[in-house]
């Protein structure tokens, strides 16, 4: 199992509408995709950064979906609209693998 996780800084006074965009990007994959993506906010240390978090069966997996999604011209619309929300710099992917 591949967890994917993307964290973000969150624009000073951007806090409502980053979680709003980070809903609306996981409905719009669950809704297209069929993939379940997980909005979380921190519980300690800075809090003003949000994550996503998806859940894939291999690496391959992982890759074939997110080359279908970038090539999605209603989910590159979709980023474009919620790029003031975050701090230009600050996204940091992880992957983690299950053992």
């Amino acid at each position: 199992m591949i967890r994917f996780v993307r964290t973000s800084s969150i624009a000073p006074g951007k806090v409502g509408d980053a979680l709003v965009f980070a809903k609306e990007v996981s409905e719009f994959i669950a809704k297209h995709y069929g993939l379940k993506l997980e909005v979380m906010l921190p519980v300690g240390g800075n809090p003003h950064r949000i994550a996503w978090r998806a859940e894939y069966a291999n690496l391959g997996a992982m890759e074939e979906f997110q080359s279908k999604l970038m090539a999605d011209p209603k989910y590159i619309a979709l980023l474009s609209k919620g790029g003031a929300n975050f701090i230009a710099g600050s996204v940091n992917d992880a992957i983690w693998r299950t053992v």
